[in-house]
């Protein structure tokens, strides 16, 4: 609203520069770039992003299985590992030495994490595998990579408009600068007795 305001108040204006109807114009032309190119570009890089996490869903889906472990003993503290009255959160789960059979059907042993406050010998808990048996991380669901996507098409509307503005004010500081040094050049050939030459005073 501004830049147009600013645009009609210079129009017919007989104290208008160049340069004020320039930065009016750059003005209207960065709020229509703001308000219209960087949602569209949110839009776009948000689809992108979409399709590429879905499509690591599926691929995650199909490369990743649960099964379930059985606890054969906790396992050794290391020097590495929190201390258990002071850990929270994901260090709370306990490191134990656990048997399962792999989807490949093969049987695994290794050290893992079990989310067992007090785990036994014997207790089941559930841990995601490859179709070898190796350990991996549990697979992305569709709602977190869904969020992901909003997340990456907003910062990319975000990061574009804060680049139109950047910009604009780039340009702008430009424009003051140049007005300045005219006015530095214009002022240095009046002198400093600009208004009074050849008055005799």
């Amino acid at each position: 609203m501004r830049a147009i305001r600013g645009l009609w108040r210079w129009r017919h204006n007989p104290l208008r520069r160049t340069t004020d109807l320039a930065e009016a114009w750059l003005a209207l032309g960065a709020l229509l770039l703001i308000l219209v190119a960087a949602p569209l570009v949110g839009v776009l890089i948000g689809g992108l992003a979409q399709d590429a996490l879905q499509q690591s869903v599926r691929e995650q889906r199909l490369d990743r299985h649960p099964v379930t472990a059985t606890v054969v003993k906790k396992a050794d503290r290391t020097p590495l590992d929190p201390d258990p009255e002071t850990s929270s959160g994901r260090d709370s789960h306990t490191r134990v030495i656990a048997d399962w059979k792999a989807p490949d059907g093969t049987t695994q042993r290794d050290t893992v994490m079990a989310a067992l406050n007090s785990p036994q010998r014997g207790d089941h808990f559930t841990v995601w595998t490859d179709l070898h048996g190796r350990i991996v991380g549990r697979p992305l669901d569709t709602a977190t990579a869904a969020t992901h996507a909003v997340l990456a098409g907003f910062g990319t509307a975000v990061a574009c408009a804060g680049l139109v503005e950047g910009s604009r004010r780039l340009v702008v500081w430009r424009m003051v600068r140049r007005r300045y040094d005219r006015l530095d050049q214009a002022w240095s050939q009046a002198g400093p007795d600009w208004g009074r030459t050849g008055t005799g005073s």
